[in-house]
């Protein structure tokens, strides 16, 4: 028998095992679901493809260190639904992610969503780790699954409200606020802590979330002489009230919440956006040790810059897998309190939660709009 004949039948053997059996070791990984939630389609879709990129980043990230869960390599596999900002659509999307069998999730984006997608994720027993919406009613309901790596409206909008008293001495202060849970979340947090502070609120006008025209609203706090105007809503609105503002000569000094510091509201509020102010969650990144080298692989990965809370998502990623890493766990009863004592230093600062799942010192940053572009100016809690 020549050899050539005795290597064929080794060769059919070898590509029939080859068939079955999957290449580079997967076969002995550990296959580990994280679910992600958020906007992806409709206005808000920039928001939450930039959240999921972050993710996406930490996930990868994790594969190529080939970390173990016990005695086994993870093969960390994103599962990803829109939600389309809509409370009812959020609900489905929690259900399709459970249904998936993942082991935590990051999400969502809006708060509207979030709350009751988060009552879902605690009945299933699954940690829903929030790296966007700020609400303070999603850690404020005593559930053992629900954390948070950004600061609450209660911290951000709180910080705002006594700025506009104490420092900015506004002496008349409007509120405009989008009517969402998000939106009015902030704006109600930040009418307390400007009447806490001894501050007088003068007018609380509302829109809602589609609005593109706010005329009346502008021309009724007009009336009443405003000093200042705190917006609570996002940056595309925020722009159009900044330019109807301008048109209306009203020139109280606009101030944002979360969701309004970005490159999109000074694109559509043109030179209206100049001398506006907006409070944005945690730190400026260029500040923070890991934030600049963070900015680079992320454009070098996806191509574009940061648009926002990406770098949120990321550390929320990397906190449920340090988690699962340190506890030798995929199972959520296993490695939950594992998360709950979790500390680590994130992107985005240390990362550790209170009792409730609150992030620990968290810190917000206001901003203003000079020469074109947004300039950190304070930085309030989180280590300040």
């Amino acid at each position: 028998m020549s050899f050539r004949k005795t290597l064929k039948p080794l060769v059919v053997m070898l590509g029939a095992l080859l068939a079955v059996a999957p290449l580079s070791g997967f076969a002995d990984d550990l296959p580990v679901k994280i679910g992600f939630a958020a906007p992806l389609t409709g206005v808000n879709a920039g928001y939450g493809k930039d959240l999921e990129n972050g993710v996406l980043l930490a996930i990868e990230e994790a594969n190529a260190q080939k970390i173990k869960i016990g005695n086994q390599v993870a093969n960390f596999q994103l599962v990803a639904e829109d939600d389309q900002a809509d409370p009812r659509v959020g609900v489905q999307a929690a259900q399709k992610l459970v249904d998936s069998g993942v082991s935590v999730v990051v999400g969502h984006f809006n708060s509207g969503t979030t709350i009751p997608a988060s009552q879902l994720y605690e009945t299933a027993g699954i940690p829903v780790i929030d790296p966007a919406a700020t609400n303070p009613i999603i850690t404020g309901r005593g559930f053992a699954n629900a954390f948070m790596v950004i600061s609450t409206d209660a911290q951000n909008a709180g910080n705002a409200g006594v700025y506009a008293v104490e420092v900015t001495k506004a002496k008349r202060i409007a509120i405009l606020d989008d009517r969402t849970a998000f939106g009015q979340g902030e704006a109600d947090e930040f009418e307390k802590a400007v009447k806490a502070h001894g501050g007088n609120i003068v007018a609380h006008e509302y829109t809602n979330n589609q609005a593109v025209d706010f005329s009346t609203q502008l021309t009724a706090i007009k009336a009443t002489n405003a000093d200042l105007i705190f917006f609570g809503g996002l940056d595309t609105q925020a722009a159009g009230v900044a330019k109807r503002m301008k048109q209306l000569g009203l020139t109280a000094q606009l101030v944002g919440g979360g969701g309004v510091m970005d490159e999109d509201f000074i694109k559509l509020a043109g030179d209206a956006a100049e001398g506006a102010m907006a409070w944005e969650y945690g730190r400026p990144l260029s500040q923070l040790p890991g934030g600049k080298d963070f900015s680079a692989k992320f454009k070098k990965r996806f191509g574009v810059d940061i648009l926002s809370y990406a770098p949120f998502g990321y550390d929320a990623a990397w906190a449920a897998i340090k988690a699962m890493q340190q506890a030798k766990s995929t199972s959520p009863a296993v490695y939950r309190p594992v998360l709950k004592a979790i500390s680590f230093d994130g992107v985005t600062g240390p990362i550790a939660f209170d009792p409730n799942g609150s992030l620990k010192n968290a810190g917000s940053t206001l901003y203003q709009v000079k020469s074109g572009a947004w300039v950190p100016i304070v930085t309030k809690g989180g280590g300040n």
